[in-house]
């Protein structure tokens, strides 16, 4: 039996979010039916809700980093009960049988993932829709339990900008000591230098801003270089065995590879599209460094970053606003206004 939920959706490119009903699927046997509590707000949101990527189909309800408690679950359902604290990421399911799937990647499904909005369910076609609803009903196995010791409000932006951040520091095996760069200090960054910390990483950030330098110390970086400065840029020459580039648009990335050390790789995770100006193949060539990209994290890595945030106490630096003032938070979003992260206090919809 579907269930009426209120949610907030786009209707267009051009209108803004606006209250809106609709009818959430029946829950099937493998399913978990979670009461939304908190979401946080993703530029993807904003991205996706303007059809900046030009596949948006409306009314389309965004969200993906979702924290809640679980209502219900099915009959075959083993890893959860009523009263649990969970999350819902960026997917809630993929084909399970590819070797990306296979090998705990599900974001990369030969299939195609069935993200959490704007994709379309596997078994009845229906479009999914996120978080900034009452609830949601997800299959078991892309559900994530929340630890206990961490604040659900600064744990539902690790559902996408944390496990975005630790994917890249996981998969290039960072390790105490090893030196890291973030280039960015946004939603991502911020999350990139509190996980590269508390790996034991000495933390580099690199930014444009003089002004970011005593926050980018109290989230954990060691080291702040302005990269618009080319003697501070020159001084760290060959250092860093990764940079992680948070930033989300279009921007010369040229300068940063001579700071990587031989073998050294930048892998970008915030910008989707052609590098303007072009990439200099030359330092990657002579000094076998690479460029590389990440895209968000399979499940069990997932699970892994948030057990590894609740033994370390990490959670984002959060604003938290009502459902109501979700257009004015795109707005200053896109200004860089807010400190580091906007999660929605889903109780507020019951206003709308």
């Amino acid at each position: 039996m579907t269930t009426p939920v209120r949610a907030y959706a786009a209707v267009s490119p051009t209108s803004p979010l606006a209250p809106y009903r609709f009818e959430r699927r029946s829950p099937r046997k493998d399913d978990v039916v979670i009461e939304i509590l908190y979401c946080g707000v993703c530029h993807s949101d904003l991205h996706t809700a303007r059809n900046d990527w030009g596949w948006t189909t409306y009314p389309i309800v965004p969200g993906h980093e979702i924290v809640g408690r679980v209502t219900s679950v099915g009959a075959d359902v083993t890893r959860f009960k009523v009263g649990d604290s969970v999350g819902v990421g960026c997917m809630v399911d993929a084909c399970g049988h590819c070797v990306a799937c296979e090998q705990g990647h599900e974001q990369h499904c030969f299939e195609g993932a069935t993200f959490t909005y704007g994709g379309a369910d596997r078994i009845d076609g229906t479009t999914t829709q996120g978080g900034y609803s009452e609830k949601i009903v997800v299959k078991e196995a892309f559900v994530l339990r929340i630890p206990d010791s961490l604040d659900l409000k600064g744990a539902a932006p690790l559902l996408c900008a944390g496990i975005t951040t630790w994917s890249p520091l996981r998969n290039w095996n960072v390790q105490p000591g090893d030196k890291v760069a973030v280039v960015g200090l946004g939603g991502l960054g911020h999350m990139a230098i509190k996980l590269a910390k508390a790996m034991g990483a000495e933390v580099t950030l690199f930014t444009r801003s003089p002004g970011k330098e005593a926050d980018a110390r109290r989230l954990g970086a060691d080291h702040i270089v302005l990269s618009t400065d080319a003697a501070q840029m020159d001084a760290v020459a060959g250092r860093f065995s990764l940079i992680v580039d948070t930033v989300p648009y279009v921007h010369d990335i040229n300068p940063y590879l001579p700071t990587l050390s031989f073998n050294g790789t930048i892998v970008l995770v915030g910008y989707l599209g052609p590098l303007e100006p072009a990439l200099n193949s030359a330092p990657m060539v002579m000094g076998r460094k690479a460029v590389a990209g990440s895209l968000i994290g399979g499940i069990a890595p997932t699970q892994e970053m948030l057990d590894f945030c609740g033994e370390h106490g990490i959670t984002a630096d959060i604003e938290l606003i009502r459902m109501q003032d979700i257009n004015d938070a795109y707005e200053r979003m896109l200004k860089s206004d807010v400190k580091y992260r906007f999660v929605i206090d889903m109780a507020s919809l019951q206003e709308a």
